[in-house]
């Protein structure tokens, strides 16, 4: 009489290993990886056996066991070429939590889109060369760059993109409309009696920085054509919002208000106003955009566009995952902000609101 292989029977030290699923399932290793990947081609009475075996072992899966059926490595890229290590960090947390509930590893790369074609290409091959993942989250600027896009089409290989400005077919995004926050935050200005302006750009090839100037530039212009509006870079980073905030400072008719397309820049715009003997709000307004911690870090605490930096990550690891959809598509994805108020902003000084 043919007994069934019994779970006690297997000897072992230590937590069950899937060569103990498959000797207790009767199946090679290759069909119980497939079935813990769900993948197709197993039949339903296998299914079953390697099933049963894992409940009976109380097997609990590995990444390395689960790649070898599916070709899959449960590794996810995430490619950076960003100056705002706040920014980076939120899209880390998201990006990570979303690959922890789904059993995935995260792999952090970052590389220059700005040197000479060559350069980059190379950068390219290289992360390629030395990366093995099912896939990459791209962060702007490279959400936009022709080159990068190029390779990842020309290599099939899947990848989801960050605050696209390109919104044609060439792979899924997640976004938040940043030209219409800019625009909120020059109404807001404007609401307080604001009408000398100041903002502080993030760089040009950004398309999140050039939407954020756009709509807050071209809010101003619906509320009052000749409104005064004076402009300096800060690169998206702490130094260059101390140099462009002391530059707009320094202007004969100085801004009442000053909107910094990201956090870090309005803190090193608050640090101008401190060094020219200027009270933040008394006698200058500043707002942020992203409300990283920095907004939380600084005094007076700082007014600033939530961007939803982390969920905006996360949602854009759990559309790379999904294995139903096309590997690359149109599919877009829009988040929601809002302005948060806090105590960086109040009404012009007396004498200072033009009408």
């Amino acid at each position: 009489m043919n007994v069934p292989p019994d779970a006690s029977s297997h000897k072992r030290t230590g937590p069950a290993r899937m060569i103990d699923v498959a000797d207790l399932a009767g199946v090679s290793l290759k069909t119980v990886s497939r079935v813990i990947n769900d993948e197709p081609h197993v039949s339903p009475a296998l299914r079953g056996k390697v099933e049963d075996a894992i409940r009976r072992l109380d097997y609990v899966p590995d990444t390395a066991a689960r790649s070898l059926g599916g070709g899959r490595t449960f590794t996810v890229g995430v490619l950076f070429d960003n100056p705002s290590p706040n920014y980076t960090m939120g899209i880390i947390e998201g990006a990570y939590r979303a690959c922890l509930s789904s059993g995935y590893h995260l792999r952090i790369d970052h590389m220059d889109s700005s040197l000479e074609p060559a350069l980059v290409r190379a950068q390219l091959d290289a992360i390629f060369r030395n990366s093995r993942t099912d896939g990459f989250v791209l962060t702007p600027p490279l959400t936009d760059e022709p080159m990068v896009l190029d390779h990842f089409d020309n290599l099939g290989v899947r990848y989801v993109r960050i605050a696209p400005a390109d919104t044609s077919n060439r792979s899924p995004g997640v976004y938040i409309d940043d030209e219409e926050a800019g625009g909120r935050v020059a109404q807001y200005m404007w609401d307080l009696g604001h009408r000398s302006f100041g903002i502080v750009n993030g760089p040009s090839r950004h398309s999140a920085s050039r939407r954020r100037r756009a709509g807050f530039l071209g809010r101003l212009v619906e509320l009052a054509p000749q409104a005064t509006v004076a402009e300096a870079s800060g690169e998206f980073q702490f130094a260059g919002g101390i140099a462009g905030g002391a530059r707009l400072l320094s202007h004969d008719d100085r801004p009442t208000a000053i909107f910094a397309t990201n956090d870090d820049m309005a803190a090193g715009v608050m640090v101008a106003c401190a060094q020219a003997g200027l009270t933040v709000p008394d006698d200058i307004s500043v707002v942020g955009f992203d409300d990283s911690w920095v907004a939380r870090s600084v005094w007076p605490y700082l007014t600033t566009v939530a961007q939803p930096i982390a969920d905006m990550a996360a949602t854009a690891v759990r559309l790379l995952l999904d294995r139903k959809r096309p590997v690359n598509g149109p599919e877009l994805h829009k988040l929601d902000y809002h302005l948060v108020e806090r105590s960086s902003v109040v009404a012009p000084p007396h004498g200072r609101g033009q009408g």
